[in-house]
């Protein structure tokens, strides 16, 4: 069994996916129907703008998106579809990469949708008032304590449980640093402030969290093709009611990763596909699931080796 699975920020790179739209008519046509969608040529600012640019949070969201998507075209048009996975999951904004390639999303709306959630997203907190951290070589329960200890009286919360020795905090950001303090004296080989806008998946992001009910209200969800593992629940859901109300759960809570691939591990999935940008997840995954085989699915060399291993 197989899973495919979407990244999410910080896989961005000038360039990425210039070279599937070139190889891949129905590539290019994802990035066409995302400028489209956006009203705007966000295709130029992937392929040719500046990586600060690209950075914000308001294009990095659809940007990633419409990356993974345009390699997801390309396996297609190489006669491989999205069921050819048992389960489809992604990171933060890549569970929308994962809803919108089995279907559950159209390409237009899910690019409008994340336009809107990193807008939102990047309004909910001033600018210098959150930060989030990694805490490197602490497991999970440790990282929670941690951050519940330096909350003190502020937000300070476990966002992203990535793999079984880096678990990301997010939160004010006198409690963060005061995190990262803390989890030195617990023993994390490294705890370190992310270059990141704003506090992500935490509870001061729930201004962004009612902007995306509203936005989620007004589009429709389908059951999708492939169970997608979602953050929230890190197990596979595919009732159009409870996608809805995960997906705006999803922003003030945090990314079970670790979790979702044991899970889809524990399920008899023994290859995971990383569809897009990047491969972060890929790392991730070796070293939850050290069994479970990986392979990194971004450029047209890489859809022609993913294809030949199938068929092989």
């Amino acid at each position: 069994m197989r899973a495919f699975v979407f990244p999410g920020q910080g896989a961005q790179t000038i360039g990425m996916g210039a070279a599937l739209a070139d190889a891949y008519p129905e590539a290019r046509a994802v990035f066409d129907e995302v400028d489209a969608a956006l009203g705007e040529k966000l295709s130029t600012l992937i392929w040719e703008g500046d990586i600060e640019t690209l950075t914000l949070t308001a294009n990095a969201q659809p940007a990633l998106m419409a990356t993974s998507l345009a390699a997801m075209a390309a396996l297609r048009a190489e006669g491989v579809e999205v069921t050819a996975a048992s389960f489809v999951a992604g990171h933060s904004l890549g569970e929308y990469s994962a809803l919108c390639a089995a279907g559950a999303l159209t390409l237009s709306d899910t690019a409008r949708l994340l336009r809107t959630r990193g807008r939102a997203m990047q309004e909910a907190v001033p600018v210098g008032e959150g930060a989030m951290a990694a805490l490197l070589g602490l497991d999970f329960e440790t990282a929670t304590a941690v951050a519940a200890e330096a909350a003190e009286g502020e937000v300070c919360q476990a966002a992203n449980d990535n793999d079984p020795g880096q678990v990301v905090v997010s939160g004010h950001k006198a409690a963060v640093e005061r995190a990262t303090a803390i989890a030195k004296e617990k023993g994390a080989k490294r705890a370190v402030l992310l270059p990141v806008s704003a506090p992500f998946h935490s509870a001061l992001m729930e201004p962004a969290a009612r902007v995306m009910a509203e936005a989620l209200d007004d589009v429709s969800i389908h059951e999708p093709s492939v169970p997608v593992v979602t953050n929230v629940s890190a197990q596979a859901v595919t009732n159009p009611t409870v996608i809805r109300s995960q997906l705006v759960e999803q922003v003030t809570g945090s990314v079970r990763w670790r979790e979702s691939v044991a899970w889809m591990a524990g399920q008899g999935v023994t290859e995971i596909w990383e569809i897009g940008a990047g491969k972060a997840l890929s790392g991730m995954v070796r070293r939850i699931e050290r069994e479970v085989a990986t392979r990194n699915v971004g450029s047209p060399e890489d859809v022609k080796a993913a294809v030949e291993a199938l068929q092989g």
